[in-house]
């Protein structure tokens, strides 16, 4: 609380100064009027000394030792009224003066010039200031004229330092009593500075408790007068203006939680073209950082498109949508539209971004896959199509019926797994094929697809070799699912296999997972193709398998199927040749 003696010392020195200033101002102004007052009333003094001076003088004016008188009443005179007094001639010499001796008159210079008998001479009493030689300091000399034979000027003098005697005992009396005036002054200043500090003292109390954010009403008096105003008028603001931020903030809330959930990117920009928000989907989808917000949005968005989009909405304009992707992410499709947005006669303009990516793929896996489906149809119901009107014929020959059947025949099974591979596809889609997870023997699921496709395997003799690691030997998962995956990644690897080359079947332990791998000895996976294979329909260049009439959806079940236990499977090349494929379940 380092606010309270602060404010109250300032208070206090001003108050105080403001006293001195107005003290010491009228203190001078006294001083000079008494002053001058005071000198005014010296000479006024000497002049009615001067008169008295000349008025005596009637006393020796036949006297035949006048010269000598003339010189002992000055020096009389001059005793009783402690100034220096001097008679002058009307030719100007010295008669008589109390600061010389008789005979040193006659040396003295001729008075008649000077200005207090100048001035005299005119008809007025004389006054003057200077140094006199005679004396040695500085003297105030006051002439007048008198009616006497010899005498035509009788001159009073007194120094000056006598006069500033007299002032300086004034201003003593007056620096006195301005001192006294002074210490009343501070002592008034303390206590209205003590009484005001404490008001203000109160006051801030309560704006600190109000920027804590404890807006509860105070309970001070905080009195009538202009401040007791002004601290009430600032409560019921401060109160009125937290009301209205709590509000604010509860629609900022609102608007960024909304905004937040979003997944469309919102960007809002100012009329003057900077960033005042931008959520957190339209950060990604730009790029952009935590500087974006203040910015100008040409200095952020670096799309030309983007940027000209929100040109024409800060105008007033409602451009159309642009389809686009961003910065350094080709593989994104978005699609931005710009609206002005008016407040208070002037446009700013409100950004929104559709990340339509998802969109777009699921738009284009939908027709490869009818576009696939049509084709793996099209092809067998086509050979059916052709051996039936041969079948029809009437003259064919017995053996070429059997062979027409037996093409017809596998063409039907062709097409009948087919459409089982599409329905147990839909069905994973779904979510619909339950789990029955149990402890597995792995290499007992191995051996099993094995001797399942042993005449396979004989056919081209392929050797397919296990091994499985003590600890990987024990799996969680569904036996019959695990089987299918298992099936479908070595017939996979038997019909990319060369004739005559082995097939290695590995079960291994990483981590908190057990990983099991199918490596074969083909040509591999192309590298623009590793990414692809687990689609539907999808096939690597066909003359690179040796029986390329599966159904395509082999290995788009195997990961649908192996995601359904919560694991993962990826496709790679062998250092040594071959593509191996790992397929990673929880222990």
């Amino acid at each position: 609380m380092t606010f309270r003696p602060g404010f109250q010392r300032k208070l206090f020195l001003t108050a105080l100064a403001a006293a001195a200033l107005a003290l010491f101002v009228a203190g001078l102004l006294f001083t000079r009027s008494m002053r001058r007052q005071t000198e005014v009333r010296i000479e006024q003094t000497l002049a009615a000394e001067a008169r008295l001076a000349g008025a005596l003088l009637d006393q020796i004016g036949r006297n035949p030792d006048g010269g000598a008188a003339l010189d002992r009443e000055a020096d009389r005179i001059g005793t009783l009224i402690a100034a220096r007094v001097t008679f002058i001639a009307p030719d100007g010499r010295v008669l008589g003066d109390s600061a010389e001796p008789e005979e040193a008159l006659a040396g003295l210079e001729n008075h008649g010039l000077r200005p207090e008998v100048v001035d005299a001479a005119r008809g007025g009493p004389g006054r003057a200031r200077r140094y006199s030689s005679t004396v040695g300091a500085d003297m105030l000399y006051v002439a007048i004229t008198v009616d006497h034979p010899r005498v035509a000027y009788v001159r009073v003098a007194l120094p000056l330092t006598d006069i500033d005697e007299q002032v300086r005992s004034v201003i003593t009396a007056t620096a006195v009593a301005l001192g006294v005036a002074l210490l009343g002054a501070a002592l008034i200043a303390y206590l209205l500075s003590a009484r005001m500090s404490q008001r203000v003292h109160a006051i801030a109390a309560v704006a600190d408790r109000y920027r804590r954010g404890d807006l509860s009403p105070s309970r001070l008096h905080l009195g009538d007068d202009e401040l007791g105003v002004v601290a009430r008028a600032l409560d019921e603001s401060v109160r009125d203006l937290g009301q209205r931020l709590d509000e604010q903030a509860r629609d900022r809330s609102r608007m960024e939680a909304i905004l937040g959930g979003m997944i469309e990117g919102v960007l809002v920009v100012d009329p003057a073209g900077r960033v005042q928000l931008a959520n957190q989907a339209a950060r990604q989808m730009l790029r952009l950082d935590d500087r974006a917000i203040g910015s100008h949005y040409v200095e952020i968005i670096r799309h030309p498109a983007i940027a000209d989009l929100v040109s024409a909405a800060l105008s007033g304009q409602t451009p159309e949508f642009v389809q686009l992707s961003p910065p350094r992410d080709e593989h994104r499709t978005l699609v931005a539209r710009a609206a002005p947005a008016t407040a208070g006669g002037t446009h700013g303009a409100v950004l929104v971004l559709h990340d339509v990516t998802d969109l777009k793929r699921a738009d284009q896996i939908r027709r490869d896959f009818v576009a696939n489906v049509s084709h793996e149809l099209r092809t067998p119901l086509t050979a059916i199509r052709g051996y039936v009107e041969a079948l029809s014929e009437p003259d064919v020959d017995p053996d070429d019926a059997r062979r027409f059947l037996a093409i017809i025949t596998r063409h039907a099974l062709r097409m009948e797994r087919l459409v089982k591979d599409l329905l147990r596809l839909a069905r994973l889609d779904a979510r619909q094929e339950p789990l029955d997870i149990a402890p597995c023997d792995v290499r007992a699921i191995i051996q099993a697809v094995v001797a399942d496709l042993a005449p396979s395997f004989d056919e081209r003799r392929q050797q397919v070799t296990i091994a499985v690691a003590p600890d990987a030997a024990s799996v969680r998962a569904d036996p019959a699912k695990l089987h299918d995956v298992l099936r479908n990644l070595l017939v996979n690897a038997s019909s990319y296999s060369p004739e005559a080359t082995a097939i290695q079947v590995t079960a291994t332990v990483a981590g908190d997972r057990t990983a099991i791998a199918i490596e074969d000895g083909g040509p591999g996976i192309p590298d623009a193709d590793l990414n692809r294979v687990f689609e539907r329909f999808y096939r690597v260049d066909k003359s690179r398998a040796r029986d390329p009439g599966g159904t395509g959806l082999g290995l788009a079940i195997v990961k649908h199927l192996v995601e359904l236990h919560g694991g993962t499977v990826q496709a790679e090349n062998r250092p040594a040749g071959g593509a191996r494929f790992t397929v990673s379940l929880p222990r």
